[in-house]
């Protein structure tokens, strides 16, 4: 079983080094580790500024490559004050064209998802837009929506959420498809689709329980009911909870840190943890080893030695 696995494991793992394919800006299918062939990271360009390297669909969603010794920190803005960044057609085009782009980025090392608007992470899906929908179109936005926060998911590279206020319905469904939550105290934080007669339709009744829990995820889901941040973190839903206002702050220290560390490691560990927790352990364990000995043959690993052994920060470049 052991000789059996082995090759699969071994194939997994490679897909961590593919070149992903491109995806239609309509559908996006559902993957996991998938990456660019070549991780080669530019070195830092010790600038003053921002750099916004997305002209999104909509003006509503803006990519930008944060710069100076933030070389290799990519962050997506929520930017639609007056529906409380509520997900439309546009802006959901807008998330598409986002994070199309960061999994094309090839200096990319970590994703930040943050809000412009204050008090507001995202309130979920534009009802008032949903109200002039035929069926098919809302089956189509659902669909869009569910497949979109799966290629958010299955991005090979860390992904953090930095909640402020409420995360609603679609809100919260976006966060949860990242690796890491931060919210503030005051976060509001809930999937009330079922006080409108439907489900959460993008992941929620899926990721939910895989964070909290099966019993906790059909308390919230049943009921509808608000969460509030440090209730957030005590259940599991998120890893930190901060002083409101602070967020994202948190979420750019874990940033930096995660940006430190080898980046062909990072995409490699987040691999083996997502395939790794579908398997039983024995399989599991092959395909760790598989990610692994990936690992051996790169030039950041003997960077990593190098610098120890002179007692200096290394210098990685995704080699």
């Amino acid at each position: 079983m052991v000789v059996a696995f082995a090759a699969v494991a071994k194939s997994i793992g490679q897909q961590c080094l593919k070149r992903s394919k491109p995806y239609s800006y309509s559908y996006f299918s559902s993957y996991v580790c998938s990456s660019n062939s070549k991780y080669g990271v530019p070195k830092w360009q010790f600038q003053s500024h921002r750099t916004l390297i997305l002209q999104s669909a909509s003006e509503s969603v803006k990519l930008e490559r944060l710069s100076d010794s933030d070389s290799g920190i990519l962050e997506v803005k929520l930017d639609r004050p007056e529906a409380r960044n509520a997900i439309g057609k546009d802006m959901l085009r807008g998330l598409q064209q986002a994070f199309e782009a960061v999994s094309n980025e090839r200096s990319a090392n970590v994703l930040m998802i943050c809000s412009s608007v204050p008090k507001v992470f995202c309130a979920g899906a534009d009802l008032k837009e949903r109200k002039t929908m035929i069926l098919s179109e809302v089956q189509d936005f659902v669909s869009t929506l569910r497949s979109t926060f799966s290629f958010l998911e299955g991005l090979h590279i860390p992904t953090i959420a930095a909640i402020e206020g409420i995360a609603l319905g679609g809100g919260l469904e976006m966060a949860m498809s990242c690796d890491i939550r931060i919210c503030g105290e005051d976060a509001v934080l809930g999937l009330p689709e079922t006080g409108l007669a439907v489900i959460p339709g993008a992941g929620g009744t899926q990721r939910l329980p895989r964070l909290v829990g099966k019993s906790i995820a059909k308390d919230i889901i049943f009921t509808g009911r608000k969460i509030n941040g440090k209730d957030a973190v005590s259940i599991g839903l998120v890893n930190y909870c901060v002083p409101a206002g602070e967020a994202r702050l948190k979420a750019l220290e874990l940033a930096r840190d995660i940006n430190q560390k080898g980046p062909v490691a990072l995409k490699m560990a987040k691999c083996a943890i997502d395939k790794g927790v579908e398997l039983d352990m024995e399989s599991a364990l092959a395909l760790e080893w598989d990610c692994y000995e990936q690992l051996l043959d790169t030039k950041d690993r003997l960077e990593g030695l190098a610098a120890f052994a002179e007692r200096r920060k290394p210098r990685y470049k995704g080699e």
